[in-house]
C-alpha cells in the first residue's frame, strides 16, 4: 500500500485549501448569523444564503461531487482513497461539505442510487441531486425498536398490485427539515415472514407524497442542525408506484450494507478533520494564555496531551486510507472490519482531542464564541450514527475469532504445544 497522493490530489488539496481560507473560515459567523436570524424571524428551516452563494464558485473551482467513485455520471468522482484527504479538511468545519455537494446523508443516497436505481429514477432523482438544485433523507431508524439491529424495523411496504403503501414512523431523519429536501430513500418490510435478512426492502419515495408529515425537529445537546435538521417523520398509507423498488423486494439489508460503508468512512474522514482544528485550536490558545508565571503551553500537562493527540491522528489517518485502500481495491465487503474498526476510532479520537481543546479555552470553550462545542456535539453523534461503536466492535470480534477459528487445535496438541 502507498499512500503517497498523486499529483491530481495534490492539486485538489491545495485548491480546496486556498477555497477554505478564502471563502469558509470567514463565513463561519455569518452562516450562523444568518441562521439565528431566520430563527428569530420565526423559521429556522430556510437555507442559508452563504452556502448557495458558495455552491457556484466551488464547483467553478473543479471541487465538486468529488465523493463518488466509477460513476459514468460523475467522471470528476474520486476513489475513496483519493477522497480521504479531501473530505478531511471539508470536516474542519461542520457545513462546508455541503459547498462542495459532499454532505451526507446526500452523499449516500446518491451512491445509493448509483448502485441500485433503474435509470429512470437515476434521472428523476440523481441527476438534480449531482446538480445540487434539491436534497435528500434517508428514513431508516425508528423509535420504537432498537434500530442498530437493520432487521428490527417495522415500517411496512405493502403490496397493493400496481403499487406500495407504506405505513410507519423514523426518527433522525437527517436533511428532512430543509425545504429542498425533495426525495427520501426509505426502509421498511415488505415481507414480515421472510427469512430474517429478507424481509426489508428500500423505496424512493418523493417528500411531497400525500401521507408524509414531518412531525418535528430532533436537537442533538440542544442544536437542532437547523437547516439541515434530524426529523421524525409520520407515514400514513403513503403510495409509490412498483418502479421505486430498489433493487428487489428483500434487497434493503443488502443495500443498507452498501450504502453504510462509504458512508461510515466519510464520516471518519471528517472526523480526523475535525481533530486536526480541534488541536490547532488547543495549540494556538494554550501559547498566548498565561497561568501561575509561565504560559499554558510550557505547562508539562498540555505537552502531553499534544503529543498524544498528534499520535491519535496519524493511527486514525492510517487506519482510514487503509480501510479506502482496501474498499477501492478488494470491496467493501472485503474491507468490512477495517471500516468497522475506523469507525469506532475517528469519532473517538476526536472526541477526546475536542475535549482538551475545550478544556484549553476554559469557559469560553464550551460558549457559541468557538467552533469546539458545536464540533463536540456533532461528533459524539458519530459514536451513533451508522451503526454505535457495540455494534462495530461485535463484528470486529466476530471476524476475528473467524479468522483465529480455523487454527483452533484439538486439547491435546494445544497441550504439547505448551498452549
Amino acid at each position: 500500500m502507498h499512500f503517497e497522493y498523486s499529483d491530481k490530489v495534490k492539486d485538489l488539496q491545495a485548491r480546496l485549501l486556498a477555497f477554505m481560507d478564502e471563502h469558509i473560515y470567514p463565513n463561519e459567523e455569518r452562516f450562523h448569523e444568518e441562521v439565528a436570524a431566520n430563527r428569530a424571524a420565526g423559521n429556522a428551516w430556510i437555507p442559508t444564503k452563504i452556502v448557495e452563494e458558495l455552491k457556484p464558485k466551488a464547483r467553478a473551482a473543479g471541487l465538486w461531487n468529488l465523493f463518488i467513485p466509477n460513476s459514468a455520471r460523475v467522471p470528476e468522482g474520486l476513489t475513496n482513497l483519493e477522497y480521504a484527504p479531501l473530505c478531511e479538511i471539508m470536516g474542519r468545519v461542520t457545513w462546508a461539505p455541503e459547498v462542495f455537494n459532499c454532505s451526507a446523508p446526500d452523499t449516500g443516497n446518491m451512491e445509493t442510487l448509483e448502485r441500485y436505481a433503474s435509470e429512470a429514477i437515476k434521472d428523476e432523482w440523481m441527476e438534480p441531486l449531482l446538480r445540487g438544485e434539491i436534497r435528500s433523507a434517508f428514513l431508516m431508524t425508528e423509535p420504537e425498536v432498537a434500530s442498530s439491529d437493520a432487521t428490527n424495523i417495522q415500517c411496512r411496504i405493502e403490496d397493493k398490485g400496481d403499487h406500495y403503501l407504506i405505513n410507519g414512523r423514523k426518527w433522525w431523519s437527517s436533511g428532512a427539515g430543509d425545504p429542498r429536501c425533495k426525495v427520501y430513500i426509505v426502509m421498511g418490510k415488505t415481507d414480515p415472514e421472510a427469512p430474517r435478512h429478507s424481509q426489508q426492502s428500500m423505496v424512493v419515495v418523493p417528500a411531497d407524497t400525500p401521507g408524509i408529515t414531518v412531525l418535528r425537529p430532533l436537537s442533538v445537546f440542544g442544536y437542532d442542525d437547523a437547516p439541515h435538521g434530524h426529523m421524525e417523520v409520520l407515514l400514513e398509507n403513503v403510495k409509490v408506484p412498483k418502479g421505486n423498488i430498489l433493487l428487489g423486494e428483500g434487497r434493503g439489508f443488502e443495500i443498507a450494507q452498501g450504502r453504510l460503508g462509504p458512508g461510515r468512512i466519510h464520516h471518519c474522514m471528517r472526523s480526523i478533520g475535525a481533530a486536526e482544528r480541534a488541536l490547532e485550536s488547543l495549540c494556538k490558545r494554550i501559547m498566548v494564555r498565561t497561568a501561575f508565571g509561565k504560559t499554558v503551553s510550557q505547562q508539562g500537562v498540555w505537552q502531553e496531551r499534544i503529543a498524544e493527540a498528534r499520535i491519535m491522528i496519524e493511527q486514525a489517518r492510517l487506519l482510514t486510507l487503509k480501510a479506502a485502500y482496501m474498499m477501492d481495491t478488494v470491496g467493501n465487503k472485503v474491507a468490512k472490519a477495517e471500516i468497522a474498526m475506523i469507525k469506532v476510532v475517528a469519532p473517538n479520537i476526536a472526541l477526546q482531542i475536542l475535549d482538551w481543546a475545550i478544556q484549553a479555552h476554559g469557559g469560553g470553550g464550551v460558549s457559541q464564541d468557538f467552533h469546539l462545542a458545536n464540533t463536540w456535539a456533532h461528533q459524539r453523534t458519530l459514536r451513533l450514527a451508522d451503526g454505535p461503536d457495540e455494534v462495530h466492535r461485535v463484528t470486529i470480534a466476530k471476524l476475528e475469532l473467524a479468522r483465529h477459528s480455523t487454527l483452533a487445535m484439538e486439547p491435546e496438541a494445544a497441550v504439547t504445544r505448551g498452549c
